[in-house]
């Protein structure tokens, strides 16, 4: 099966999407205004509301919705074979992962750009907004989980990879003080990603340097070892301004993450790689040696990024509404971006696919598993020599996606022994996609728990009180770095992939009710159609999830027994919390059709045909 038209299809499919569908919703269902004015603007401190130019922001929420899930969930659904996956990608994204973010960020822009749970709390009512703010928490937790166990996989015993993505944390907080501060009221762009640039490739090449030297062990960390680095960067990261290393870190990230999606565009453009797994494998039906549940329900929560995630909800609804300087960037912003990670998904998908099966599954699978499947490596061996590292038994889809993008690059006109580079490349693409979602998503964790514990002590509600910022910081990260440091890939994805669709079936449930209070009920079936297909098909994978992979755990002994027990109580905690939120959305919905007011919120900021800004409700 050749590549070429596969990637030109989807490219079309996204452009008249974008061009049609996310400017239908803009204008009938949101009806978007710049005469309105932006949380960004009314409530500018500095810190958190900061303006930023359309471009900044939109590298800020790509890089923070681009984690993981796009990379990973593709390459891991590869098992049940390239067709599949492909359609999800592209459906799931275009009429329901777009239309989540997109109505999202206008919903929370309206609301001053507070967090869902805020949202549900106006839009629903008071007891669907707690049961979504605890909800979030505790999906959030496990989705930081989820997305950071795969950066310590690919980054454990190589120092390479430790070297370059440890750099770019200094090149962030320069570039961070040189945009935004270094001109008194003026944001500069130019010079600093240039700059920004220039330093990242050159901690590529000196990542190879280093790790072919006696300083190596330095920068040698065990997987536990990875952990506590990696949460002590979100701690960090969350309790600096958001504009000195959040925003110039995602916003560098973005050179690398859209400058290597064109080269492996222009490479498959140009190679026409096949794709040598078949459009639907033997595993569709169970007993996979990666996912060990049938095609339906499981692929829908193996692919969460790429086609639709509820932590897109959350970043929708936390750093970036509060620099939106426009209403009419959100379509650009929430819509566009998510069309760009769908993109990523799909490459993904045709770079782990172009591998040959038997190299995919020694990758993916145990030793002893591989053995039992009757597969035969093709390349594995030659490809572990040339990266200098052992590729066998790698798991958690990293490795083998980071392999499958190498082989591409190195078909590239002069780039044949070059695989290392291109390995360790693909390493740190992957690492960053992982790392800016790890930042974003600790800081809107903390947003949310500073929000719950500000019911008790109204002290912790204020988002600029330092000592709250880092009490509920500090345990924001003691959650999912627990998780990590004791759990593995096979218990830890399920639980993300299932807790984060239902956060999208949440996240959904709430915009469809933003419409209907805001008298839009006629186009609320761009958000509820998606919320029901997400939430059936999600709630089934949540219950076979518990019955087939967590509470088998309970019956041993140590450290599997306790495993069982908690991941069991999360996923049933998702689930009754989605169903909770759902029935009062419906509830809500009835009683606006039957003539109950819209809360003040509905519409936010009125616009009068003079321009002027009216407050309160239309």
């Amino acid at each position: 099966m050749n590549t070429f038209p596969i990637l030109l299809g989807a490219l079309c499919v996204y452009a008249l999407a974008y061009r049609y569908y996310s400017a239908f919703i803009a204008a009938k269902a949101l009806a978007l205004d710049d005469r309105r004015i932006t949380p960004a603007n009314r409530f500018a401190d500095g810190h958190n509301y900061v303006a930023s130019p359309k471009w900044v922001l939109f590298g800020h929420h790509f890089a923070a919705i681009a984690g993981a899930g796009p990379l990973v969930g593709p390459t891991l659904a590869a098992q049940f074979g390239f067709l599949p996956g492909f359609l999800w990608l592209l459906i799931g994204a275009v009429l329901a992962g777009c239309v989540q973010d997109f109505t999202v960020l206008v919903a929370s822009m309206r609301h001053r750009g507070r967090s869902l749970a805020a949202i549900a709390r106006s839009e629903i009512s008071p007891f669907a907004g707690l049961v979504t703010m605890v909800a979030v928490l505790f999906i959030l937790l496990v989705t930081l989980a989820g997305l950071g166990i795969v950066v310590v996989n690919a980054l454990a015993n190589s120092p390479w990879g430790v070297f370059t993505i440890g750099s770019i944390m200094p090149i962030a907080l320069v570039m961070g003080w040189w945009m935004f501060k270094s001109h008194a009221g003026r944001i500069t762009v130019a010079g600093p990603s240039v700059f920004g640039v220039a330093l990242l490739i050159a901690a590529v090449v000196g990542g190879h340097w280093f790790a072919t030297s006696s300083a190596a062990g330095a920068l040698t960390f065990s997987p536990h070892q990875i952990t506590l680095l990696m949460a002590t960067y979100g701690f960090i990261a969350s309790v600096l301004p958001v504009w000195l290393l959040l925003e110039p870190r995602d916003y560098l990230a973005t050179y690398l993450k859209l400058g290597t999606i064109a080269i492996l565009l222009i490479g498959v453009f140009i190679l026409h790689p096949d794709i040598r797994f078949p459009a639907v494998t033997q595993f569709v039906s169970g007993g996979g040696p990666i996912i060990k549940g049938k095609l339906f329900p499981f692929l829908f929560v193996t692919i969460a990024c790429g086609a639709i995630s509820g932590f897109h909800s959350l970043v929708a609804s936390g750093t970036t509404p509060k620099m939106i300087d426009k209403e009419s960037d959100a379509r650009f912003i929430g819509y566009g971006a998510m069309v760009c990670e769908s993109l990523v998904g799909v490459l993904a998908l045709v770079a782990a696919t172009s591998m040959y099966p038997g190299d995919y599954f020694a990758i993916n699978s145990a030793p002893g598993v591989f053995a039992k499947l009757g597969l035969h490596t093709v390349n594995l061996d030659l490809i572990s020599r040339e990266v200098g590292e052992n590729l066998a038994g790698r798991t958690g889809g990293a490795v083998s996606l980071a392999v499958g993008m190498a082989q591409i690059f190195r078909g590239l006109p002069g780039m044949d022994r070059l695989i290392g580079y291109w390995y360790h490349y693909a390493i740190m693409f992957e690492a960053l996609f992982i790392l800016t979602t790890i930042d974003a998503g600790t800081r809107v964790a903390r947003y949310v728990l500073q929000e719950l514990l500000g019911k008790a002590s109204p002290r912790f509600g204020d988002t600029a009180w330092l000592p709250g910022n880092l009490i509920t910081t500090f345990f924001v990260v003691c959650g999912w770095g627990y998780l990590i440091y004791t759990g593995n890939i096979s218990t830890i994805w399920p639980l993300f992939g299932t807790g984060n669709q239902l956060l999208a079936t949440i996240a959904l449930a709430v915009v469809t009710t933003f419409l209907i209070n805001m008298g839009k009920a006629r186009y609320a079936w761009i958000s509820a159609i998606p919320m029901c297909f997400v939430g059936a098909t999600t709630i089934t994978a949540g219950v076979l999830s518990i019955k087939d992979i967590f509470w088998p755990l309970t019956s041993k002994t140590g450290q599997p027994m306790i495993t069982g027990y908690l991941d069991t109580g999360l996923m049933a905690i998702f689930i009754v919390g989605v169903v909770l939120v759902v029935f009062s959305a419906v509830r809500r919905w009835i009683a606006v059709m039957q003539g109950a007011p819209a809360p003040e919120e509905a519409f936010g900021e009125p616009v009068t045909g003079s321009g002027e800004i009216k407050m309160g409700c239309c």
